[in-house]
């Protein structure tokens, strides 16, 4: 019932984040978008499903070939490329913003795994899992931005204070995962980090996260440059 719940879940974030690209951004990364988030799931549930992930005598480990893709598209395309500054200015911030409010659906899954011991306590809010209060709280942020410089700059706070969630959760699920990065021996491993249809957590919601926290920032300085007359961006 979980997995048929969390599939569910994953769907859901997915037409969402489908459905804000066809809606704000121009059609050729749209359509980039629409074609390649389907295929980046089914490549990583494939990978999970075959065992690929779970299998920690890889060299490198079957996760490597999750999150190294991950991390490439993060840094190359979404903090680097002018197609990641578009999308950072099409996208109203509140949109961004308020968007991360899913994190809380992540984090009652992840509460739930703990309960079928699949995940250690302290990657879950009721250990040392602080990311359900940034999803919690994103509405209030994303109305905020929409009410003057205060509300900006918390808007700016906020969104490191998501990234450093996300890397302390991060860091403590690679750090009780079964293999030769598991150093925090924990009440139990994190299995599910290996399992189908949990991969989906490292391997989309989880970026997904940080895409939005990193083009908040983006749109944030478009905000401020904008104010002080110097925009460093223009639309074709």
């Amino acid at each position: 019932m979980t997995a048929a719940l969390f599939l569910a879940f994953v769907a859901l974030i997915a037409i969402t984040a489908g459905l804000m690209a066809a809606r704000y951004l121009s059609r050729g990364i749209a359509t980039g978008i629409l074609i390649g988030l389907p295929a980046w799931l089914v490549y990583v549930g494939l990978l999970a499903y075959f065992g690929v992930v779970r299998n920690t005598t890889l060299r490198p480990p079957g996760i490597v070939y999750v999150l190294l893709p991950v991390f490439v598209f993060v840094l190359v395309y979404v903090v680097r490329s002018e197609a990641g500054a578009r999308a950072a200015f099409a996208i109203p911030l509140w949109a961004l913003l308020a968007m991360q409010v899913y994190r809380v659906g992540v984090e009652m899954f992840l509460h739930q795994l703990w309960k079928e011991s699949l995940v250690p306590r302290m990657v879950t809010f009721e250990g040392a899992n602080l990311d359900i209060l940034i999803g919690a709280t994103a509405p209030l942020i994303a109305w905020l931005a929409t009410r003057g410089d205060r509300g900006l700059r918390l808007a700016f706070l906020w969104n490191l204070l998501g990234l450093l969630s996300l890397a302390n959760v991060a860091t403590r699920s690679a750090l009780t995962s079964p293999g030769p990065l598991r150093i925090l021996h924990s009440d139990l491993p994190n299995l599910a980090i290996g399992m189908f249809p949990y991969t989906y957590i490292p391997g989309f919601l989880a970026p997904l996260a940080v895409v939005l926290h990193v083009l908040a920032i983006r749109s944030l300085r478009f905000t401020k440059q904008i104010a002080s007359g110097r925009p460093r961006f223009m639309t074709a």
